[in-house]
């Protein structure tokens, strides 16, 4: 297999001491969250610093992993280039890994056993296909429109990862996950799995999904958002619900525990059609599902209660 060049950019962000002392380590307990990383074995290099990891991963080729360790709280990690599909490349912390953020701009990359400290929104960007994001912390993300999470692209999984704090109070519209397709560079995902994971003290959705003819009115047109499954993940949030399907075809929505006050769990909209909902565990909300008329083809799952 040919040598794949992996470029990295490693931004600083101002005002930042590097002082790791007060992160705080992932949330544990519940039924999904942050797991362990996979062994730091079989490491085609290994970075203890910006300036080391940034050296591995130009050197990458494919199916390696680079295995990263210490303190790169000052920094934020961008990946701009992957392996294959069949030999993604692998940069992998060792759970306790401190960043200011993490943009993965490429395909066939797998991002496991990070923390993610008070990053500038969205504290994970992951953009391309064949993209996995796992065992990974974002605490308290920032600024922007204050989001934990952001995807865009085909066989993307989001598995066994914890978000905790998001904030509206400059404005934002603060969620632990979203994405949307407004243009070129922001395409309709497909084929996406988001497992396990936990969302705690989230100001607005655990899950926001707009497609390309979203009812927001900024959507590209082009394209279709569908096969969706958000499943066996814990969700503490106050918006009027914890998922939102705009636009998207074919959302499963299984195995969750939704605890926050909200009004009701799950909403499909707007041509959101054949969308699954099973065996979720919902507290206080006025119902399980709202509904408009325009995503009952195909549905199954429990009485739609009212409106999304």
């Amino acid at each position: 297999m040919g040598l794949v060049a992996v470029a990295v950019v490693l931004a600083g962000c101002a005002g930042s001491t590097g002082d790791s002392s007060s992160v705080r380590p992932p949330v544990a307990g519940g039924p999904a969250g942050v797991g362990a990383p996979a062994a730091q074995t079989n490491c085609a290099a290994k970075a203890t610093d910006p300036s080391s990891l940034e050296q591995a991963l130009n050197g990458a080729s494919a199916g390696d992993t680079i295995c990263v360790s210490g303190d790169l709280s000052g920094d934020r990690v961008i990946i701009a280039k992957g392996g294959s599909a069949q030999a993604p490349i692998t940069v992998l912390g060792d759970g306790k890994t401190v960043t200011k953020g993490i943009t993965v701009e490429a395909s066939n990359v797998i991002v496991d056993g990070f923390v993610a400290e008070e990053p500038e929104a969205p504290g994970v960007s992951l953009k391309g296909d064949n993209l996995t994001l796992r065992n990974t912390a974002v605490n308290s993300p920032r600024e922007g429109d204050g989001d934990g999470i952001r995807f865009w692209g085909t066989n993307i999984k989001i598995l066994h990862n914890t978000v905790t704090d998001t904030s509206n109070d400059t404005g934002a519209h603060a969620d632990c996950m979203q994405t949307y397709a407004t243009d070129e560079d922001s395409p309709a995902s497909q084929d996406v799995l988001i497992d396990s994971n936990r969302c705690e003290k989230i100001d607005n959705n655990c899950l926001i999904a707009e497609g390309p003819n979203s009812s927001a009115g900024d959507g590209s047109g082009e394209g279709e958002m569908k096969n969706i499954t958000f499943s066996n993940n814990f969700c503490d949030n106050k918006a009027s619900q914890a998922v939102l399907a705009d636009d998207v075809r074919n959302m499963v929505i299984t195995g969750n525990q939704i605890v926050g006050h909200i009004n009701h769990a799950f909403a499909f909209q707007n041509q959101s059609r054949g969308g699954v909902v099973t065996g979720n565990q919902v507290g206080s909300v006025r119902y399980e599902v709202g509904m408009d008329s325009s995503s009952e083809n195909g549905y199954n799952g429990p009485e739609a209660g009212g409106a999304p």
